[in-house]
């Protein structure tokens, strides 16, 4: 079982899930998961080979849909899925897997497709630090500046750096061994006729109205919406636009 983090107590409504993306943990979501929760349960999770969750051996979106329904399953049978960029994709196999488990579904910045820029750069410069000679974050930033000179991405990796047990809360092997099916899309047969919300960054070019036809084809209920000035990372750039969107969309009449 992934691990879970809790926030509110049980309502009327089933409880949010949310899953985050590549290289991130559930400790990015804990502001929002905390303000969604004030009529609803939210659990967190940290997906597989991330966090405290355990490490596997592989790493694709069956994989990663099967791990959120087992959450879903221990948690009433049924939720509200919010993913995020790797966790998008996942919610999405989740939704096209077992539809009977997801009422409402919200990818955040990410469409049913697979994409061509690799993300492996940031494992090798992970792998590049010399952790035994980093006594603080300052340090193990510092040392991981040349190779990500960007300060929000930099911030955002070293959120999964355990500086005092010296290791990265991530099974970098494997997340390299499988990033062509990260970055890619297995197509999945199906379709899902929840509501469904395709929530961009006005900023980013992750979702573009290319990916309608593909995203109407097995989620026929889809919505979309853009945040303004968001880029791909749009709950971090506009949490509060972020949280009144999915406010909305989760709490509306069905």
């Amino acid at each position: 079982m992934l691990a879970s983090y809790f926030f509110g107590d049980p309502g009327d409504l089933p409880p949010i899930l949310i899953a985050h993306g590549l290289y991130g943990s559930a400790r990015n979501w804990n502001v929002i998961a905390k303000r969604l929760s004030g009529t609803r349960r939210v659990i967190s999770v940290d997906m597989r080979n991330h966090g405290e969750s355990p490490w596997a051996d592989s790493h694709d979106y069956a994989d990663l849909a099967g791990d959120l329904a087992d959450v879903v399953a221990a948690h009433g049978g049924l939720a509200d899925v919010i993913g995020h960029s790797m966790g998008g994709k996942a919610a999405m196999a989740l939704a096209l897997a077992r539809p009977e488990q997801v009422r409402r579904l919200v990818v955040a910045d990410i469409a049913p497709a697979a994409y061509g820029h690799t993300q492996v750069q940031f494992i090798h410069a992970m792998r590049g630090l010399d952790l035994s000679t980093l006594d603080t974050r300052r340090d193990a930033d510092e040392a991981l500046k040349a190779e990500v000179p960007e300060d929000g991405v930099r911030a955002f990796l070293l959120q999964s750096l355990d500086i005092k047990a010296r290791r990265w809360r991530l099974n970098l092997d494997v997340l390299e061994a499988f990033m062509p099916k990260i970055i890619g899309w297995p197509a999945p047969e199906g379709a899902f006729e929840g509501p469904t919300l395709f929530l961009s960054g006005g900023a980013s070019d992750y979702v573009t109205p290319d990916h309608r036809p593909v995203i109407r084809a097995q989620f026929p209920n889809a919505r979309f919406a853009k945040i303004p000035g968001a880029g791909h990372w749009l709950h971090a750039d506009k949490p509060r636009e972020f949280e009144a969107a999915l406010d909305v969309f989760l709490n509306a009449p069905d």
